[in-house]
């Protein structure tokens, strides 16, 4: 009972965690948020499946009209709109990061090595969706066009991100008690 009652508090902190990581932004189409660091983060220190759990308890409640998401927005109306596809695909992410540390293992390599794979699947599902979108509401857009919009402005800011998330996630695995992992 002890360990369940850890493992939800654990959850409900990063939970927390990844909706202050989603107001921290700078204002784009796509804003700029610190949301992706907080799933990779999630995914270190809570494991894939603990780490997915909350990312899809962050979606959530998001849905259901709290305001967690970006521009402390809410409802699914921000999940619909261009940009819903790139929280959906944080489910995708965490998904990956989960699969690939269940087979290779949690060294700090299969994290780096992980989080690559995560994104683009970010990316990909996020920026169909926007497409998908965009093309609903407006007129089709190039190729290049969307990677200019959706990809690129984004991989270094990112890259960032991974690297934070890995050298942190694995700085506080050293140092927090045994039991916080569970």
């Amino acid at each position: 009972m002890k360990q369940q009652t850890q493992t939800t508090a654990y959850i409900a902190l990063f939970v927390a965690l990844t909706a202050i990581c989603s107001w921290i932004m700078i204002p784009s189409p796509i804003p700029f948020t610190l949301q992706t660091f907080a799933v990779f983060l999630s995914c270190i220190l809570l494991g894939g499946r603990n780490g997915s759990i909350t990312i899809i308890a962050y979606i959530v409640l998001g849905a259901v009209g709290l305001p967690v998401f970006s521009g402390f927005r809410g409802g699914l109306g921000a999940l619909l709109g261009p940009t819903g596809g790139y929280i959906l695909g944080f489910i995708f992410s965490a998904l990956v990061i989960w699969l690939i540390t269940s087979l290779f293992g949690k060294s700090l390599y299969v994290y780096i090595l992980s989080t690559i794979p995560a994104l683009l699947i970010c990316y990909a599902f996020g920026t169909a969706w926007y497409v998908l979108v965009y093309t609903k509401s407006t007129e089709t857009i190039s190729f290049i066009s969307v990677l200019s919009l959706c990809v690129i402005p984004y991989i270094i800011p990112d890259i960032i991100k991974i690297c934070l998330a890995v050298s942190l996630g694995s700085s506080l695995k050293k140092r927090l008690p045994k039991d916080f992992f569970v």
